[in-house]
């Protein structure tokens, strides 16, 4: 356990939470931090440090998760005056698993580049059933060097992780993820509205 280096993760909400519980579980030191204080109570008790900020995160961490609810929420916690590129060291890993916008994806990859720093994005598909046993779906966009290197802890929160492509394709392929489940849903409805009809 003490060989693994810790990870960053900002972001416990429903889903951030119980991946976060899966990364102490697998032995990894976590570092995190939430807008709401209350949310890390119960990580720290299973042994995560909590820090005030995601720059504290950065501070202290070579590799960071963000899970967030949406792209200004993203770009707040990497570009804001308390964010992850203020003390970002060289050579950080940042992995998101927010479902955002790809083009917000692209933007934040260009300013960690510029920072040294090498942005992927992952958002998952599963929702909290399988944040919870560890059964996430991961489509993952960013340097395939990199992803690589990130797989080890992706198989600690999920079941499935599949490469993409450059960065901003995980969150497109999400996207048709969740188009082709909302289509399965309406042939679903359709399905059941026949049957009822006959």
């Amino acid at each position: 356990m003490a060989s693994k280096t810790p990870v960053g993760f900002i972001g416990l909400g429903n889903m951030g939470s119980p991946m976060a519980k899966n990364l102490i579980k697998n032995g990894y030191p976590v570092i995190a931090t939430d807008v709401f204080p209350e949310s890390c109570k119960e990580l720290q008790d299973m042994g995560a440090q909590v820090v005030d900020s995601p720059a504290d995160v950065a501070e202290k961490a070579d590799r960071i998760i963000t899970m967030l609810p949406s792209s200004p929420n993203v770009i707040e916690v990497y570009t804001g005056p308390n964010g992850i590129l203020k003390k970002v060291k060289k050579g950080t890993l940042l992995v998101d698993s927010s479902t955002i916008d790809p083009a917000v994806a692209k933007e934040m990859a260009v300013a960690a580049a510029k920072m040294g720093a090498v942005f992927m994005d992952a958002p998952v598909s599963g929702g909290v059933g399988a944040a919870s046993m560890a059964k996430l779906t991961f489509m993952v966009g960013g340097l395939e060097e990199e992803f690589k290197a990130a797989q080890e802890l992706f198989t600690c929160m999920g079941a499935n992780v599949v490469y993409c492509g450059q960065v901003g394709t995980g969150q497109a392929a999400k996207l048709c993820n969740n188009m082709l489940l909302a289509i399965g849903m309406v042939g679903t409805a359709e399905t059941m509205n026949l049957g009822i009809r006959c």
